[in-house]
């Protein structure tokens, strides 16, 4: 499992009964985890003295209960800022575990030794964007939603990146990259993060257990001759992380030769030494010293 340690604004605290405690900067907040399906003793304080706390229905969806928690507060990851603020779904505007596939891929764009245009699909918030960005790649950020990508340019600003070769694109992903096609843009990498189920500006359907593998298929089109990484990631249970390795194995290293490795993704729970799954990421890279 690739494991998201370096964290100082955040952390996960405790598991337990289908919820994790975390912190996120200085507030404490509780939301549910599907894939906290054990139950142990809340001994930690945190679970009583939170200032948020998710509760899910049994209907369906959910809504917040609040206890002294600001509309928005900020962390940050090193260099990057990020504003944080409770919205839909128990989300908060950022997945943490992300970070480790962020310390990955800077290290791949700042080693590279030349200029790297990279491609941010599905790309919300904008963590990966950032991260890209000040690793030193020029960013194409594209997202269906105009809220995200507002909010991203806002992380952006917070992070001293504002001025950063980055740029926003409120699109559907898919009619975006066949615009590429026709066009005849190339990057050198490839970032997406897409939904399980979601809907274009123009109502678009997409459906990922039947959108995905022809969709990493049209991206492979506007790859660079050269192109450094690919990097897909999923929150849904039936793509494991074989199956994302197998898809980017199957379109990538027949034309680009190169290597490709998939596995869980986490992050460390404090209280417990446990490493909790969040979802999955598959990753294809060349690597110019040794031709593979």
């Amino acid at each position: 499992m690739w494991v998201a340690n370096q964290w100082k604004d955040y952390e996960v605290i405790d598991t337990s009964a289908g919820e994790k405690l975390e912190r996120w900067g200085k507030y404490i907040l509780v939301r549910p985890d599907p894939q906290v399906i054990w139950e142990t003793p809340k001994r930690n304080k945190g679970w009583k003295n939170r200032n948020g706390h998710y509760h899910r229905s049994s209907k369906g969806g959910g809504e917040w209960e609040f206890f002294d928690l600001p509309d928005r507060w900020n962390i940050r990851y090193k260099s990057l800022v990020f504003h944080l603020q409770p919205f839909q779904f128990k989300h908060t505007g950022l997945f943490p575990e992300q970070a480790v596939n962020w310390e990955w891929f800077s290290e791949k764009i700042q080693n590279a030794g030349r200029p790297i245009k990279v491609l941010n699909l599905f790309a919300y918030t904008g963590g990966a964007t950032l991260a890209a960005a000040a690793a030193g790649a020029s960013v194409t950020h594209v997202d269906a939603s105009k809220g995200m990508v507002g909010w991203a340019k806002e992380n952006a600003a917070a992070s001293g990146l504002k001025d950063a070769p980055i740029r926003w694109l409120v699109d559907d992903c898919v009619k975006f990259v066949e615009r590429e096609i026709r066009r005849g843009s190339q990057y050198d990498a490839i970032i997406m993060d897409p939904p399980s189920y979601g809907r274009g500006p123009k109502g678009e359907i997409w459906k990922i257990e039947e959108k995905i593998h022809p969709f990493i298929r049209l991206c492979t089109q506007i790859l660079s001759p050269e192109p450094l990484f690919f990097l897909i990631n999923s929150y849904t249970t039936g793509l494991q992380p074989a199956v994302l390795a197998y898809m980017i194995q199957t379109e990538l290293v027949p034309k680009f030769g190169g290597q490709t490795e998939a596995q869980e993704i986490g992050l460390p729970v404090s209280e417990n030494g446990l490493i909790l799954p969040c979802g999955a990421s598959g990753r294809w890279w060349f690597d110019a010293d040794t031709n593979r």
